[in-house]
Protein backbone atom coordinates (compact mmCIF):
# COMPACT_ATOMS: atom_id res chain seq x y z
CA UNK A 1 0.00 0.00 0.00
CA UNK A 2 2.75 2.63 0.79
CA UNK A 3 4.55 1.82 -2.71
CA UNK A 4 1.30 2.46 -4.29
CA UNK A 5 1.10 6.32 -2.35
CA UNK A 6 4.66 6.81 -2.92
CA UNK A 7 4.14 6.06 -6.73
CA UNK A 8 0.69 8.39 -6.23
CA UNK A 9 3.06 11.19 -5.18
CA UNK A 10 5.54 10.92 -7.30
CA UNK A 11 3.12 11.40 -10.60
CA UNK A 12 1.52 14.60 -8.65
CA UNK A 13 4.88 15.98 -8.65
CA UNK A 14 5.60 15.72 -12.16
CA UNK A 15 1.73 16.62 -12.98
CA UNK A 16 1.67 19.51 -10.18
CA UNK A 17 5.44 20.35 -9.93
CA UNK A 18 5.33 22.72 -6.36
CA UNK A 19 8.04 24.23 -5.39
CA UNK A 20 9.67 24.60 -2.52
CA UNK A 21 9.20 28.14 -0.50
CA UNK A 22 11.08 28.82 1.97
CA UNK A 23 12.11 32.22 3.49
CA UNK A 24 15.05 33.45 5.60
CA UNK A 25 14.82 36.10 7.83
CA UNK A 26 16.96 37.00 11.31
CA UNK A 27 19.48 33.98 12.66
CA UNK A 28 18.81 35.59 16.24
CA UNK A 29 15.31 34.97 16.05
CA UNK A 30 13.50 31.94 18.05
CA UNK A 31 10.43 32.29 16.05
CA UNK A 32 9.22 30.12 12.76
CA UNK A 33 6.07 30.58 10.92
CA UNK A 34 4.28 28.04 8.88
CA UNK A 35 1.16 29.68 6.89
CA UNK A 36 0.40 25.79 5.42
CA UNK A 37 -1.37 26.39 1.68
CA UNK A 38 -1.85 29.75 1.95
CA UNK A 39 0.65 31.51 -0.25
CA UNK A 40 -0.66 34.59 -0.69
CA UNK A 41 -0.23 34.68 3.49
CA UNK A 42 3.24 33.77 2.95
CA UNK A 43 4.06 36.39 0.29
CA UNK A 44 2.97 38.47 2.64
CA UNK A 45 4.99 37.47 5.32
CA UNK A 46 8.04 37.09 3.23
CA UNK A 47 7.91 40.56 1.78
CA UNK A 48 7.06 42.61 4.69
CA UNK A 49 9.33 44.02 7.94
CA UNK A 50 8.24 40.78 10.00
CA UNK A 51 11.25 39.43 8.25
CA UNK A 52 13.34 40.80 11.02
CA UNK A 53 11.65 39.35 13.55
CA UNK A 54 10.84 35.48 12.53
CA UNK A 55 13.79 33.02 12.02
CA UNK A 56 11.99 31.54 9.08
CA UNK A 57 8.90 31.01 7.69
CA UNK A 58 7.57 28.90 5.02
CA UNK A 59 4.56 26.66 4.30
CA UNK A 60 3.14 22.97 5.32
CA UNK A 61 1.38 21.06 2.41
CA UNK A 62 1.14 17.54 3.18
CA UNK A 63 0.73 15.65 6.60
CA UNK A 64 3.73 13.17 5.91
CA UNK A 65 6.75 13.86 4.39
CA UNK A 66 6.05 18.24 4.81
CA UNK A 67 5.76 17.31 8.72
CA UNK A 68 9.02 15.03 8.38
CA UNK A 69 10.88 17.82 6.64
CA UNK A 70 9.44 20.32 9.12
CA UNK A 71 10.62 18.46 11.97
CA UNK A 72 14.08 17.36 10.58
CA UNK A 73 14.38 21.64 10.01
CA UNK A 74 13.55 22.29 13.46
CA UNK A 75 15.64 19.87 15.44
CA UNK A 76 18.64 21.37 13.32
CA UNK A 77 18.04 24.84 14.43
CA UNK A 78 18.01 24.87 17.83
CA UNK A 79 17.74 28.60 18.09
CA UNK A 80 13.51 27.98 17.33
CA UNK A 81 11.56 28.05 19.92
CA UNK A 82 8.25 28.76 19.18
CA UNK A 83 6.16 27.53 15.76
CA UNK A 84 3.15 29.82 14.21
CA UNK A 85 1.07 27.72 12.21
CA UNK A 86 -1.51 29.79 11.01
CA UNK A 87 -3.02 30.05 7.15
CA UNK A 88 -5.60 27.62 5.14
CA UNK A 89 -5.61 24.13 5.73
CA UNK A 90 -4.85 22.05 2.51
CA UNK A 91 -8.14 20.57 1.96
CA UNK A 92 -8.15 16.82 2.68
CA UNK A 93 -4.64 16.29 3.90
CA UNK A 94 -5.28 18.76 7.11
CA UNK A 95 -1.52 19.27 7.45
CA UNK A 96 -1.88 21.58 10.49
CA UNK A 97 -4.37 19.17 12.10
CA UNK A 98 -1.66 16.61 11.66
CA UNK A 99 1.33 18.90 13.07
CA UNK A 100 -0.94 19.49 15.87
CA UNK A 101 -1.60 16.53 17.06
CA UNK A 102 1.92 15.15 16.37
CA UNK A 103 2.83 18.11 19.12
CA UNK A 104 0.27 16.91 20.88
CA UNK A 105 0.41 13.62 20.78
CA UNK A 106 3.60 11.97 19.10
CA UNK A 107 3.56 8.76 17.28
CA UNK A 108 2.55 5.41 17.70
CA UNK A 109 5.30 2.81 17.45
CA UNK A 110 3.84 2.70 13.39
CA UNK A 111 5.22 6.76 13.08
CA UNK A 112 1.10 6.84 12.70
CA UNK A 113 0.72 10.54 14.44
CA UNK A 114 -2.05 9.88 17.40
CA UNK A 115 -4.77 11.39 16.67
CA UNK A 116 -4.52 12.91 13.74
CA UNK A 117 -7.52 12.93 10.85
CA UNK A 118 -5.54 12.93 7.91
CA UNK A 119 -5.58 10.33 5.22
CA UNK A 120 -1.80 9.21 5.19
CA UNK A 121 -0.18 10.48 8.52
CA UNK A 122 2.95 7.95 8.47
CA UNK A 123 5.83 9.90 9.31
CA UNK A 124 9.66 8.69 8.76
CA UNK A 125 10.98 10.45 11.42
CA UNK A 126 12.24 8.73 14.84
CA UNK A 127 10.13 8.75 17.72
CA UNK A 128 13.20 10.44 19.49
CA UNK A 129 13.32 13.40 16.52
CA UNK A 130 9.54 13.89 17.57
CA UNK A 131 10.27 13.94 21.23
CA UNK A 132 13.05 16.61 20.28
CA UNK A 133 10.93 18.44 18.18
CA UNK A 134 8.09 18.35 21.07
CA UNK A 135 9.95 19.57 23.72
CA UNK A 136 12.03 22.46 21.62
CA UNK A 137 9.57 24.35 20.51
CA UNK A 138 5.71 26.05 21.67
CA UNK A 139 3.08 25.78 19.25
CA UNK A 140 1.10 28.22 18.44
CA UNK A 141 -2.12 26.84 16.98
CA UNK A 142 -3.40 29.44 14.76
CA UNK A 143 -5.01 27.79 11.64
CA UNK A 144 -7.63 29.18 9.61
CA UNK A 145 -6.16 32.76 10.92
CA UNK A 146 -4.87 34.60 7.16
CA UNK A 147 -4.88 38.14 8.45
CA UNK A 148 -1.11 39.43 8.84
CA UNK A 149 -2.49 42.02 11.78
CA UNK A 150 -3.91 39.13 13.95
CA UNK A 151 -0.68 36.65 13.25
CA UNK A 152 2.03 39.65 14.00
CA UNK A 153 -0.04 39.64 18.23
CA UNK A 154 1.64 35.96 18.51
CA UNK A 155 5.37 37.27 17.92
Amino acid sequence: MNSLLDLAGEICKLVFPIHEEVFLGSKESSVAVCTLASMDLLKEVSSSDLMKKIAIAGRLLSENRGIDELIRSIIKNHNIQTLIVCGKEVSGHRAGHALVSLYKYGIDDNGRIVNSCSPSPFLTVSKEDVEKFQKQIALVDRIGETRLDRIICEI
